[in-house]
């Protein structure tokens, strides 16, 4: 473990911006907040009701069945034209509802306390929501306000000069979002930046796969969680802790798309907090012996 004595603060982030990096990435829905984020206020807001949310989901996906669309661009047509009459949607309409999105138990402080921890171990955390709900929304959480995520990835609206969403900028699907996790380990995360495309060496890659967690829920996930885990990351399957249905976390575990699973509980010394509280100890004792064994193969080549 690292201790700090009376480093300056331009010495502190120096001695950060040497450690490796452990990127862990989040789907959000029912990974961070126990239901998905449109229907905690804002499926209401457009005229149904508790017991109507499931028959707007069905509409939607009938929407995208009809015009062979992706669900994720149907919903967010669905989303304008519903409110049509009702309100504009605007940016920060979608904050103010996303301000109101139940969080699970210690999602609140878990990012700043596993940074920190990081820290204290030679590790530096990066936190990356990569999600198909609505970015505009996530931004309203207490979370992001806080700047705790590096970025955030999800589907996104294009906003006129008065405001309002008049047409999707991302729609990000289950598969798509594996692109994002090729932005984080070569340190590329500007989307519209083609240079995710571009060869890197193994050694040069600023976050390897090794070094990445990806936390999901469900099928969605798996693409993600099955790209981490078949090179050496973490894939860490959550499960509502009140529900407490392991069917889909059974599943994925039984077909090998994640290593380990556990309760969406992200308070301190929960089963999640102290499994990857391991894999930063993991990633810190790793990272040493790496670093020697370029150093070893770089002198060898000299």
């Amino acid at each position: 473990m690292i201790t700090y004595k009376s480093e300056s603060k331009d010495s502190l982030q120096s001695l950060e911006s040497s450690m490796p990096v452990l990127a862990m990435c989040y789907d959000f829905d029912k990974t961070l907040t126990p239901d998905d984020m449109q229907a905690q206020g804002f499926i209401q807001s457009v005229g149904y009701d508790e017991e109507q949310i499931k028959q707007f989901w069905q509409e939607s996906n009938q929407l995208a069945k009809k015009n062979d669309m992706d669900n994720n661009l149907a919903y967010m047509y669905k989303i304008i034209q519903e409110a049509v009459g009702r309100f504009y949607v605007t940016r920060e309409k979608l904050m103010e509802y996303g301000n109101q999105v139940e969080l699970y138990e210690g999602v609140r402080t878990w990012f700043e306390r596993i940074r920190q921890y990081g820290l204290e171990h030679g590790v530096r955390i990066e936190h990356y929501i990569i999600s198909s709900g609505l970015k505009e929304m996530i931004e309203g959480t207490e979370m992001a306000k806080k700047g705790a995520f590096t970025k955030i990835y999800a589907s996104a609206f294009m906003f006129d000069d008065k405001g309002v969403a008049v047409w999707p900028a991302q729609a990000i699907n289950y598969t798509n979002k594996t692109q994002f996790l090729f932005r984080i380990q070569k340190g590329i995360l500007d989307i519209n930046d083609t240079g995710v495309n571009d060869y890197v060496k193994p050694e040069d890659q600023r976050v390897p796969f090794r070094n990445m967690i990806y936390i999901g829920d469900s099928d969605t996930d798996i693409p993600c969680m099955s790209l981490v885990n078949a090179n050496g990351g973490h894939s860490i399957g959550v499960y509502d802790p009140v529900k407490k249905d392991k069917d889909k976390v059974y599943k994925m575990m039984r077909h090998h798309r994640i290593r380990y699973y556990a309760p969406a509980d992200y308070s301190n010394s929960s089963k999640l907090d102290t499994l990857v509280k391991q894999i930063i100890r993991k990633t810190a004792a790793y990272e040493v012996l790496e670093g020697e064994y370029i150093h070893c193969k770089h002198e060898a080549e000299e």
